[in-house]
């Protein structure tokens, strides 16, 4: 018998909802519903620093509003115990060391990275953890990373290359403020959550290898990923993901739920035209193949998105 399609979508609470947002999150719900599987909300909410319990609230309600349910909602902050729990068995296995570099000395460096950040250099890799464990150190923990490549091609057909010990670094898994960081958590929460199909917009597929090691480390499944189009839009000459353009709240002054829906879903790619419809409409037609391949620039006129010429 084949295991239930599991998925999650994961917005982290460090602003509202936008149409990128909305349109991962459509994405992430029909592939659940129009395959009787289960779909799970995650909010991550780890950076102490950026996210707020208000923001986690507001992404509940906005996502509720857009006409997206969900099997269960989890507050990523929550899980700390499994995270930590995760930090002893890397600890335990000797690949946790503490690493006092900065992020300027990182850009002094000038190594870009696949993500768009900067290259670490595992300049602290002889570092050992102090001889009364990892929580008595202050300084940011990362992963050693086995000298491995990763080839490997996600179901939308994306190829993703990678030697993530020598193109990203060895990872923080936690950083100098004591927070847990991001692939440590989406990889020990995908675990505890069974999810089976891992779908998220392409910015994020240089993060797929350094994970996948991870989860060999932790002896951890390794879902089957997709990583699908962007709404991106015209900044400094240069396409960026439309991100903070204009968010739900401005939206629903202009958008009934059903007709912003059915503008997102016709410019996935979903629908022949841009007709207000509920996400439940959409899944009964919903197919990958209607998904568009190539990112979308959409424009915010201040009354209304478009797409761009």
């Amino acid at each position: 018998m084949t295991a239930p399609l599991v998925t999650r979508f994961a917005p982290s609470t460090t602003g509202h909802a936008h149409p990128g947002t909305l349109l991962s999150g459509l994405l992430c719900w029909l592939a659940a519903r129009a395959a009787g599987g289960r779909v799970v909300l995650r909010l991550e909410d780890l950076d102490p620093q950026r996210c707020r319990p208000e923001l986690t609230e507001a992404m509940i309600e906005e996502l509720s509003w857009f006409g997206l349910d969900w099997d269960s909602v989890e507050i990523q902050h929550r899980a700390l115990a499994d995270h930590e729990a995760a930090l002893d068995r890397l600890a335990a296995a000797g690949l946790l060391y503490p690493c006092s570099c900065s992020r300027s000395r990182l850009k002094a460096i000038g190594r870009p990275a696949p993500d768009g950040g900067f290259a670490y250099d595992n300049q602290c890799r002889s570092r050992l953890l102090p001889a009364t464990g990892w929580r008595s150190c202050s300084d940011p923990l990362r992963v050693r990373m086995p000298d491995t490549a990763i080839d490997v091609t996600d179901d939308s057909g994306l190829r993703i290359t990678q030697h993530p010990a020598r193109d990203m670094g060895d990872p923080v898994v936690r950083r100098r403020d004591g927070a847990i960081a991001y692939h440590l958590a989406c990889v020990v929460d995908d675990a505890r959550l069974g999810v089976t199909h891992l779908i998220r917009g392409r910015d994020l597929a240089p993060s797929a290898p350094v994970q996948m090691l991870l989860q060999q480390a932790l002896h951890l499944p390794t879902p089957r990923y997709r990583h699908h189009l962007l709404l991106l839009e015209t900044t400094g000459g240069k396409l960026a993901k439309f991100h903070q353009s204009v968010a739900v709240p401005t939206l629903r002054r202009h958008y009934a739920a059903e007709a912003l829906c059915g503008w997102i879903a016709h410019a996935a790619g979903l629908t022949r035209d841009a007709a207000p419809v509920r996400p439940v409409d959409l899944v009964a037609g919903f197919s990958w193949d209607h998904l568009r391949a190539a990112d979308r620039a959409i424009t915010w006129d201040g009354v209304s998105l478009r797409t761009a010429p």
